[in-house]
């Protein structure tokens, strides 16, 4: 029997997609409107039962609960329990009975795509998120009627969010209870490297300002082995509670059913037995505990360094194909994967066929991320191609020249920049002297692209699939990554003022510099311009070459946003205390964990001209201070808010700012939001 592949009936979410299965030779009939209706009943119900019941079920209460409402045929509660867009199941380990695939003791966890938006209010057009105050969801808003997020869910735009996701029947506390569950956006995340090591505080080296969760996983999981005697927390402490402020006492005193549930819907926890078996099993995938599966892509010098203490999916391959396995919750890799991604990167075909038993079950294609999200020097990005189809059935890469020499613009790099940034928006592009207008999706929402003629309203469907890359091809690419990283050193792509004998492959080192130094002179100018009383007692040069090489590339894409022109750069100055030197230096700036001084001009990394201003946050430790003087790509600005996530459009445009700042006129105070605009380059220690 032969079975296919369906391409076009795909969900796409980031680098997860997921695929229809289904046999091409013996395909069911439609089933009966009673059938159709049935299933959508019982869904529902289930969907408000789990919320009842703090977000999950056994699955023999859960079926007890259906039967004493409803009848229901195997077949629909098999349907329902299997649609991955509104169930999670961690298999049980007891037997199945009465027919049931499932075991009696699985748990079955409520799911759903259903999101708050992130932005700021108003300021999204057509929306897929639901536009509420995200304390008043966690339960406790202190603002009340004063809030200026939203607090209800009759609003427009909430109202055919929620008629959307098929959430239009569910109370508000069962709502709340379903986003606390599957929105990461509103739960802190646990500090993965914590729960490592054999340190008072794991692994983790930043334990004062790690701006994650310290609580044992395994306690939240429910199969903590040790009990009272485990050295990880299993209760909130005074440092951890601040992560919850604005949560009800309710859902604190469930947080850990709340998390275990989130570890089920993300793929992380299968059943606390799990452990026992072999995570090398070529059958089954290890899942990244962030709401995006992806594959792990490796700046090549870091390529085999922390793969087994990884929890993302390894592969040798940028993709991977897998098929929902018969017991509704793992994956299994399908055979003939190659030719699968090759029948995938033909924009032409919907279908990839192959000889296995007639079933109708869920796959998914695994990913590395967008080539154009990531710097050039990340091997094996995926690079994404853009086709429309013309009059003739052929199908055309966007931004190749036509018929007649006529170039479709935009290229492919640009659809794939502003989709990923935005799939409700619109892109008017021109063809020669026609004018299209290119849709991310259709009118019922789904993802099926297309573009239209804006007179005459023709429309020509629109794909994006991934350039192929067989086997050879990858190692084709390792090999000459690896020859050009042993032929081409480090020192190439470095000032030539650094430190060639102080080049780390990874991390970072510091290099002190002599009171004779040229730059040494330039930052002590700038330092005692305002502070001309203050004694700097040592200098040290900050060596990292893989923010460095990072901060380059960032450099570049903003030049080339802005037409060529050279970026705007300074040098700017940040206080702060000994115990963040460390992770700055290794890590970068991030303002979760530096900008606790306040949020006036928006929430980002803050940096000041003047030293003078830097020296309030720099905390002495015994006779000295601590100062970085960072090379900041500021870019275009303008003034800031303590609304802002992000800078703002510039004008109409969809176009953003660089940066924020105090003052449009003498910028004193710069907001930066993105750590890629940063490198710290230079560290002071004063008295």
């Amino acid at each position: 029997t032969k079975i296919a592949i369906v391409f076009t009936v795909s969900i796409k979410s980031h680098s997860k997609k997921y695929f229809t299965f289904y046999s091409l030779q013996r395909k069911k009939k439609t089933p009966e409107r009673n059938t159709k209706q049935m299933t959508s009943v019982v869904s529902k119900f289930i969907t408000k039962t789990l919320c009842d019941h703090e977000g999950s079920l056994d699955f023999r209460r859960l079926e007890e609960k259906v039967a004493r409402s409803y009848t229901v045929a195997e077949s629909v509660l098999r349907a329902v329990l299997f649609d991955q867009s509104k169930i999670a199941i961690r298999q049980g380990e007891e037997k199945p009975t009465g027919g049931h695939i499932i075991p009696p003791d699985s748990l079955v966890v409520a799911k759903s795509s259903a999101r708050l938006c992130q932005k700021k209010t108003g300021a999204c057009a057509r929306c897929d998120g639901l536009h509420l105050c995200r304390y008043y969801v966690c339960g406790e808003c202190t603002f009340g009627l004063r809030c200026k997020n939203p607090h209800s869910l009759t609003t427009p735009n909430n109202v055919e969010v929620l008629r959307r996701h098929d959430l239009q029947d569910l109370t508000e506390k069962q709502l709340f209870q379903l986003l606390l569950q599957n929105d990461p956006y509103l739960l802190p995340e646990i500090c993965s490297h914590y729960n490592k090591g054999s340190g008072l505080q794991g692994s983790c080296r930043f334990a004062a300002s790690c701006s994650k969760l310290h609580i044992c996983q395994h306690y939240y999981q429910g199969d903590c082995r040790f009990g009272d005697g485990c050295k990880r927390a299993h209760r909130l402490d005074a440092q951890a509670m601040k992560l919850f402020q604005g949560y009800s006492q309710e859902n604190i005193n469930n947080l850990h059913k709340i998390y275990r549930n989130t570890l089920i819907i993300s793929g992380d926890l299968k059943r606390p037995a799990a452990e026992k078996k072999s995570i090398h099993s070529a059958s089954k995938s290890r899942i990244c505990p962030h709401p995006s599966i992806y594959l792990f892509i490796y700046l090549f010098i870091y390529l085999f360094i922390y793969l087994d203490k990884c929890a993302r999916v390894h592969w040798h391959l940028p993709y991977r194909w897998q098929v929902l396995d018969v017991d509704g919750v793992t994956y299994k890799d399908l055979v003939d994967m190659e030719n699968i991604e090759r029948a995938y990167c033909d924009p032409a075909r919907d279908t990839s066929c192959m000889d296995q038993p007639p079933t109708r079950i869920p796959v998914r294609r695994l990913s590395t991320a967008s080539s154009v999200s990531k710097p050039p020097h990340f091997i094996l990005t995926t690079q994404w191609v853009w086709y429309w189809k013309d009059d003739g059935g052929a199908w055309l890469e966007f931004g190749q020249v036509r018929r007649h020499d006529c170039v479709l613009v935009p290229n492919g790099s640009t659809l794939e920049n502003v989709y990923l940034a935005d799939r409700d928006t619109e892109i008017p592009f021109s063809a020669g002297k026609h004018q299209y207008v290119l849709y991310f999706k259709d009118a019922a929402g789904s993802g099926r692209m297309y573009q239209q003629n804006v007179k005459h309203k023709t429309k020509r469907e629109v794909r994006r699939r991934p350039r192929f890359l067989s086997t050879r091809d990858v190692e084709a690419q390792l090999k000459s990554t690896s020859s050009q990283s042993s032929s081409s050193s480090i020192a190439e792509i470095v000032p030539s003022t650094w430190d060639k004998t102080a080049l780390p492959e990874l991390g970072y080192r510091l290099v002190q510099l002599t009171s004779s130094a040229k730059e040494y002179s330039m930052i002590e100018m700038l330092f005692k311009r305002t502070m001309p009383q203050s004694k700097i007692n040592s200098m040290h040069r900050i060596q990292n070459p893989s923010l460095w090489k990072v901060f380059q590339w960032q450099k570049e894409q903003m030049k080339k946003r802005n037409g060529g022109q050279l970026v705007n750069e300074k040098y700017l100055f940040h206080g702060t205390d000994e115990s963040l030197i460390e992770p700055i230096c290794e890590q970068n700036f991030d303002w979760r964990m530096c900008g606790v001084h306040g949020t006036a001009y928006g929430k980002g990394s803050y940096f000041a001209r003047d030293s003078s201003y830097s020296n309030r946050f720099a905390k002495a430790s015994g006779l000295n201070r601590t100062m970085f003087v960072a090379l900041v790509l500021v870019g275009a600005y303008t003034k800031g808010s303590s609304s802002y996530v992000r800078p703002p459009p510039k004008g109409g445009s969809r176009d953003l700012y660089d940066s924020c700042v105090d003052s449009v006129s003498d910028p004193s105070i710069y907001v930066i939001f993105e750590k890629q605009q940063i490198y710290p380059e230079y560290l002071i220690k004063y008295s």
